[in-house]
């Protein structure tokens, strides 16, 4: 392992194209059920999650945060909210105009489930949270 590391990652989302950068920063990002946090009097959708650091070179995950603001609500399909410690594999993060600048942003998770968040605009923000560590698994899309 070399001695550099690379600067956390902090991305903000304003607009579609801003969070397809976003959500391939979080391809292959696990999720435990309970890290997700909707506020409806603060309009906030707060996700806690273990991102895999493809930018890094490394086998390496970190823990990060994306935040949803302006939220109007948050609808699940095919996911168990109640079922706390379950894991979900994010597989893309989309975003559905509707009446703009306002639609809808879709998580999109392995197993076909999705969590979808309605928004007055785009207003997202990633970040990592803490250092980087290895990990064993690379994910794998040849499946």
């Amino acid at each position: 392992m070399s001695g550099e590391m690379s600067a956390p990652l902090r991305l903000m989302a304003q607009d579609a194209e801003d969070l397809a950068v976003v959500s391939a920063a979080l391809q292959d990002a696990v999720i435990k059920v309970g890290d997700i946090q909707y506020e409806p009097k603060a309009r906030r959708l707060t996700i806690a999650l273990n991102r895999y650091r493809w930018e890094g070179g490394q086998s390496q995950r970190v823990r990060a945060a994306l935040q949803f603001a302006g939220v109007e609500a948050v609808q699940a399909r095919r996911v168990r909210m109640r079922a706390k410690d379950a894991v979900l594999a994010l597989l893309s993060i989309g975003f559905e105009p509707e009446d703009a600048p306002g639609g809808t942003v879709s998580l999109v998770f392995a197993g076909g489930g999705d969590i979808r968040v309605r928004v007055e605009c785009v207003e997202a923000v990633l970040a990592d949270v803490s250092q980087p560590w290895s990990t064993p698994r690379t994910p794998n899309h040849d499946a």
